[in-house]
């Protein structure tokens, strides 16, 4: 007890000098504390507009699917596969799909797409297509001969909302053409220019007609009660689902780059925070050395009186010490309070493309109780570390030479 009072005093002797070096280390943990919940914040914007935009956080086909993207590649065992899924305790919502190459046709123009069947009572709890309708509506009534198309695919083919449109696919077992005329009922605006300019959306029981696969879909795509089970490569799901020929698929596997891309974030965080701490510890040591020297008389007189090396270098940690509780109070208070106002407010990336993912809406720095643990313990175990060196240096330090050189 009496080394921390001892400790308390000492570092407050000199108020300002203890004052700018704390405050300096609490920037660091502050800025330390700041970039984790903005990484935190900004990957889970990623995952979340992924996966919420069209792909969910799970997806079911047949072997070979993804790859050759062959028509006739369809779910087998369909009707037990979904039987099962709607009796899953994980799976809050799934649907079915279509997707198929394709062309479209206006009176100006031709373009390649992707023709997608959708069922739109179950696609609304799977994508965002609805919500991004800038024109018209998302198959509101029984018209099977609608279509949506994206803002950048209706400029090329320079056609606007009731306009006509001719679609061809290939048919899966025959490879015959089939063709059909629709009537352009939405027009959706994203902020990704693929699915603007290069997807078209149809209801699922025409696209299945023109394809002639009756009843059978290419892909279900899955929405978690949690996102969690998506990223658990344990779950039994997977195996369960992988079966009669198809493959289960989380989104870190069907957009793997961005799982890279969310990984270097966690190293890029790490570089940050160990030169933080670089800088930390040569701050520490610098006021350290400063106290030491101004206190040579005072270290002196206690050596000469008895005070054992182990004793003076007891003195420098303790105040070591207490300057990091000073420091790692102001750092949680700054850092707390900074991304407290930018959670409030967000940061605007929106339209900004990263690994084939565009930023639709603001992101928020997220806190979490691990990041007023985990840092300020480091903080302090590695100002202890800093400590060290001063402390050898005032327990090596003669009587007579300390109390000369203070003259």
């Amino acid at each position: 007890m009496i080394l921390i009072k001892l400790a308390w005093r000492n570092i407050f002797r000199n108020k300002r000098r203890t004052f700018i070096a704390a405050t300096a280390i609490g920037i660091g943990l502050a800025a330390l504390i700041f970039v984790d919940a903005l990484m935190i914040g900004m990957s889970e914007n990623m995952v979340r507009t992924a996966t919420g935009s069209f792909l969910g956080e799970a997806q079911i086909h047949r072997i070979g699917f993804r790859d050759a993207q062959e028509v006739s590649l369809t779910i087998q065992a369909l009707d037990e596969v979904t039987e099962q899924l709607a009796q899953e305790n994980i799976v809050e919502h799934f649907t079915q799909r279509t997707i198929a190459p394709g062309m479209i046709t206006s009176p100006a123009n031709v373009s390649a797409i992707a023709l997608v069947g959708v069922h739109p009572p179950t696609e609304r709890f799977l994508s965002q297509i609805d919500d991004a309708i800038t024109e018209g509506a998302y198959f509101e009534g029984d018209n099977s001969r609608d279509i949506v198309i994206g803002a950048k695919l209706a400029e090329v083919l320079e056609v606007g909302l009731g306009d006509r449109v001719v679609v061809t696919v290939a048919q899966a077992v025959s490879g015959d053409l089939s063709q059909e005329m629709f009537r352009i009922s939405g027009i959706y605006q994203f902020a990704g220019e693929d699915m603007n300019s290069g997807m078209a959306f149809a209801q699922i029981e025409k696209a299945q007609e023109m394809l002639a696969i009756g009843k059978d879909v290419h892909e279900i795509a899955i929405k978690f009660t949690s996102i969690a089970y998506a990223q658990d490569t344990t779950l039994p799901f997977w195996e369960t689902y992988s079966q009669h020929d198809n493959e289960a698929l989380s989104w870190t596997e069907l957009i793997s780059q961005l799982t890279v891309i969310l990984e270097m974030t966690e190293y890029s965080k790490y570089i940050m925070g160990v030169i933080l701490f670089f800088v930390v510890i040569f701050g520490i040591i610098n006021t350290l050395f400063m106290s030491l020297y101004e206190r040579m008389f005072e270290f002196g007189v206690l050596r000469a009186v008895g005070t054992r090396p182990f004793g003076m270098a007891r003195v420098i940690l303790f105040e070591a010490g207490a300057l990091a509780i000073v420091s790692i109070g102001l750092g949680m208070l700054l850092g707390f309070l900074v991304t407290l106002i930018l959670n409030r407010t967000g940061i605007d990336y929106t339209g900004i493309e990263m690994v084939g993912v565009t930023m639709q809406e603001l992101f928020y720095p997220t806190l979490t109780v691990e990041q007023f643990i985990i840092y300020p313990v480091w903080l302090f175990v590695f100002t202890i570390i800093a400590g060290l060196y001063p402390a050898r240096y005032a327990a090596k330090m003669s009587p007579a030479a300390a109390m000369r050189r203070s003259f």
